[in-house]
């Protein structure tokens, strides 16, 4: 009788997390299906209680489920409840166990595929929802110079500013050792040069550009605004080339797809689940096999 793990969130027509997740679950010959639960919010509670069930092993939680799925669980790790983030359940015995491993998934991309240290740098994170929470974080805890957030919802940029901003005040050992300075401004600066020019990396954290979303084929930034030479990280990895990606280069800047972020926090989730060390090189060649069009 097989065994699941499923993929909550909504929409999920753009995920490729099932193949991919599946790939390696079969690589190790195992009775398991990973599926795609696509979930309404009215139906998140139900969804998230009926993992305790027999057959189910956990899950993954996607946008726009990853704040609001902490209440449903019985408990959340350190790093996902500093984070305020769930990207990974886990069923342990008759318990729902709550872990993020966005931020390990983040920052491996940043140094395997991105060959970037943030220490000391200047960032601009675009976003401020479940993504933004983990990104942000692991950026203050490599020690960013600076990192400014925007969201479309400004109160929302600000809240998590602030949030980082009581993290650094509380993990800074030495009053003369300050930490990285968190800030927030309004998404309309956007539109000036002069908001980008002195960051040394800018990670987008929205929906933005994603396939089958509501802003399918659209970028957060204009080509006029990217400084060249700075890494333009893009969380969406469908299209695998997305339209800020594509500015971007065409802006002379460096540029990190969000497939790697993708495949490495899907990595660390499997190990979580499985026990295992997750076949990586496999996860990678069917997540560019979907997104290439391959079945």
């Amino acid at each position: 009788m097989p065994r699941y793990i499923g993929l909550i969130g909504y929409p999920l027509r753009h995920s490729v997390s099932p193949y991919f997740q599946q790939a390696a679950l079969d690589y190790y010959q195992l009775d398991i299906r990973y599926e795609a639960w696509e979930t309404t919010p009215a139906e998140l509670p139900d969804i998230v209680k009926n993992l305790i069930k027999a057959q189910n092993i956990g899950a993954n939680v996607t946008v726009p489920y990853k704040e609001a799925v902490l209440p449903l669980l019985d408990e959340v790790d350190d790093l996902a409840s500093r984070i305020g983030a769930v990207n990974t359940i886990v069923k342990t015995g008759d318990r729902l166990v709550g872990f993020n491993t966005d931020a390990y998934g983040f920052m491996e991309a940043l140094d395997r595929e991105g060959h970037f240290n943030p220490e000391g740098k200047r960032v601009v994170m675009l976003g401020a929802g479940g993504v933004a929470r983990a990104v942000g974080l692991v950026l203050v805890r490599n020690k960013v110079a600076s990192l400014a957030i925007t969201d479309g919802i400004f109160e929302r940029a600000s809240g998590l500013a602030e949030d980082l901003a009581r993290y650094v005040k509380q993990a800074v050992a030495k009053p003369k050792d300050r930490g990285a300075n968190i800030s927030a401004f309004q998404w309309q600066e956007l539109s000036s040069a002069k908001t980008l020019e002195k960051c040394a990396l800018i990670v987008h954290c929205t929906t933005i550009g994603m396939k089958d979303s509501a802003q399918e084929g659209q970028s957060g930034l204009s080509f006029e605004v990217i400084p060249k030479d700075v890494l333009v990280c893009d969380v969406v990895y469908n299209p695998l080339m997305t339209p800020l990606l594509k500015l971007a280069q065409k802006a002379g800047a460096n540029i990190l797809g969000g497939l790697p972020m993708l495949v490495y926090q899907g990595a660390a989730s499997f190990k979580l689940w499985i026990g295992k060390e997750a076949p990586v090189d496999i996860m990678f060649e069917r997540a560019r096999e979907m997104l290439t069009g391959g079945r």
